[in-house]
This record gives C-alpha cells, sequence and structure tokens, in this order.
C-alpha cells in the first residue's frame, strides 16, 4: 500500500521561506513520478511540480519558478520542495502525489495522473 505523508506546512510570514517534506513507501521510489500540487480555498488543486526520476528534467509552475525548488532523495524515498519568497498568494494546502507508472510528459500537470496523494500540509502566508 502506497503511503505518502507531508511535513513542513506552517504559519510563515510575507517573504519568508519554508521546505516540505514528503516521505514516501509501498512503491519503488526510483520509478515513481513524483510531485507537488496545491489547493487553496474555493480554487481547484493546482500543480507546484514534478519529476519523473532523479537525472531528469524538474517540472515547475510558471508561477513558482525562480522561488521554489522541487528535489528528491532516493535514498531516504522522500522529495522535498524548498519554498523562498512566499507571498500570500502561496497559501494554501500542499499535497504530494505520487504515480507507480511514468507519467507522460503531457499529463505531469494533470493531477487525474496521480494516483497517490498525501494528506496534505498547510501552509499560510502571512501579509
Amino acid at each position: 500500500q502506497v503511503q505518502l505523508v507531508e511535513s513542513g506546512g506552517e504559519l510563515v510570514q510575507n517573504g519568508g521561506s519554508l521546505t516540505l517534506s514528503c516521505a514516501a513507501s509501498g512503491l519503488t521510489f526510483s520509478r515513481a513520478t513524483m510531485a507537488w500540487f496545491r489547493q487553496a480555498p474555493g480554487k481547484e488543486r493546482e500543480f507546484v511540480g514534478a519529476n519523473r526520476r532523479s537525472g531528469e528534467r524538474i517540472y515547475l509552475a510558471d508561477s513558482v519558478k525562480g522561488r521554489f525548488t522541487f528535489s528528491r532523495d532516493n535514498a531516504q524515498n522522500t522529495v522535498y520542495l524548498r519554498m523562498n519568497s512566499l507571498s500570500p498568494e502561496d497559501t494554501a494546502v500542499y499535497y504530494c502525489a505520487a504515480s507507480q507508472n511514468q507519467v507522460i510528459l503531457s499529463s505531469i500537470r494533470n493531477h487525474r495522473a496521480y494516483a497517490n496523494w498525501g494528506q496534505g500540509t498547510q501552509v499560510t502566508v502571512s501579509s
């Protein structure tokens, strides 16, 4: 059974930084497509970043490029999202997602391509 456990979300001031972690189990992590999505109140789930495997390109949403860094550690079965220069617009529940089957590039930003989800971690950026 695949389990994804996010951590690291908290209240932070405008301009601050946070690092989210997602510990994965029950899947062949090195082969899994891993992603971060977020969902703000009243809004649809939004793609943040993804990677199909180490060494391949990392895909980031335009809204976070230059501020967020996506990384994965295959030895620790963990993906990270380093978030800098946070603004109130980044306030959302952040979800880790995984697909044991490699996600095709045209779907990598589509939340429907991912079968496995964590419970989410709340990030709140105060103005």
